[in-house]
């Protein structure tokens, strides 16, 4: 592995999402980090399900409409095959490119009419999907102004220009990190002023809580409070994503990363009364499934199990591929279900209560009837609560 290979790898590991908050904050278009090969390295806003699930060759891997320009290493802004607008900036290292910051993915009120041009029985024999499927995928696709694409492109340079930043610097090994955070906050903030001003629009009320938590992370960052700075990033992405209440699919591996901020948080609380454990393996991760579906679940694991015990406990998060089927079991050696509980969510016509049943009528609507939440197992010895999902898009009824 070379010096460069090094650093992209270990800049994946840091904060590079909650680093641009404040600057994805002000768009809910797909910008994602890829390396030179296509492979996507961090999705920081998630691509249409018809990008993903139907255009690329893995969920993992950019369309091949991006794979046949990466060789120029040059930015571009282009029209794929069906009509929607791309966006491709390289991330470059002593004249070297490393990645690309790549997003968009709409259409625009001019070539929107390309989404009804597609041949969805054609398509659905080549990649063997249910045609409803990709019909409600197409319908999904943003329809976006062409000034707000423009903004959008403008965002995504500079998070392009500011990774390069960040990369030049890790390779060169230099020690000013305190210098870089104050310039970039300044950029930042400019940025985000000169991106308000073009389009209000953009802007919603949660992100002035978002750039507040932010300036209060790097406050605690410069007097070296590193557990506060950290605790106030984990919050921010959390409200962020529970904010997120769209009707896409999202990544169960950014579930996960959601659910162990929560725990994490919850951690720092309830100290050595609280222990757990994710166990996810990788080909699992990248499966989709609706947002906020395990966290209540673990909440109540967390609520009903752990808490009332005196010397607490542990929650487990496991999955498990079946076939064409996945299961994900939250498991604690709490004391159960209260039984005034239990009683409740066994009274509905689903055998669940109003939280329980609402999971288990979203999961039901994506995948149908086959699929669900289900209480495994509720006594002395603790609970287990499991969701099933297909493994393929197809598998929807």
């Amino acid at each position: 592995m070379n010096k460069t290979d090094k650093t992209l790898k270990n800049l994946m590991d840091s904060n590079l999402y909650s680093r641009y908050s404040g600057l994805l904050a002000l768009s809910n278009i797909s910008l994602q980090l890829i390396d030179t090969n296509g492979d996507i390295l961090l999705e920081f806003n998630p691509s249409p399900d018809f990008c993903k699930l139907i255009c690329q060759e893995r969920e993992t891997r950019i369309c091949s409409d991006y794979i046949s320009r990466l060789n120029t290493g040059k930015g571009d802004r282009f029209i794929c095959r069906y009509g929607l607008a791309n966006i491709l900036l390289p991330v470059v290292i002593n004249n070297q490119t490393i990645g690309y910051v790549v997003g968009a993915q709409v259409y625009s009120p001019d070539s929107e009419y390309q989404k009804y041009l597609i041949d969805i029985m054609a398509m659905a024999q080549d990649k063997k999907l249910e045609p409803e499927f990709i019909a409600k995928s197409i319908a999904a696709i943003k329809t976006i102004e062409e000034n707000k694409i423009e903004i959008h492109e403008q965002l995504c340079n500079h998070i392009a220009q500011n990774i390069c930043y960040d990369f030049s610097e890790s390779i060169n090994n230099t020690d000013k990190a305190i210098a870089r955070l104050s310039i970039e906050k300044e950029m930042l903030e400019k940025k985000i002023i000169d991106l308000e001003a073009k389009n209000m629009s953009l802007v919603i009320n949660p992100h002035f809580l978002f750039n507040t938590l932010n300036t209060i992370a790097r406050i605690a960052y410069y007097e070296k409070s590193h557990k506060t700075e950290e605790l106030i990033y984990y919050l921010s992405d959390l409200l962020r994503y529970n904010l997120k209440q769209d009707d896409e699919l999202h990544t169960i591996g950014a579930e996960m990363d959601n659910i162990e901020k929560y725990l994490y948080i919850q951690k720092i609380r309830f100290k050595n009364r609280l222990e757990y454990d994710i166990d996810i393996a990788d080909h699992i991760k990248p499966h989709r499934i609706p947002n906020m579906i395990i966290q209540p679940i673990v909440e109540n694991a967390l609520i009903h199990g752990i808490t009332p015990k005196r010397d607490g406990g542990k929650i487990k998060i496991y999955a498990e591929k079946y076939k064409n089927d996945i299961n994900i079991s939250v498991i604690d050696n709490g004391n159960g279900f209260p039984k005034e509980v239990l009683q409740s969510l066994q009274q509905s016509e689903n055998k669940l209560g109003i939280g329980f049943r609402s999971t288990d009528k979203r999961l039901k609507r994506y995948f149908g009837e086959n699929y669900g939440l289900t209480i495994a197992k509720s006594d002395y010895s603790g609970s287990t609560v499991t969701i099933s999902i297909p493994t393929k898009p197809n598998a929807r009824r």
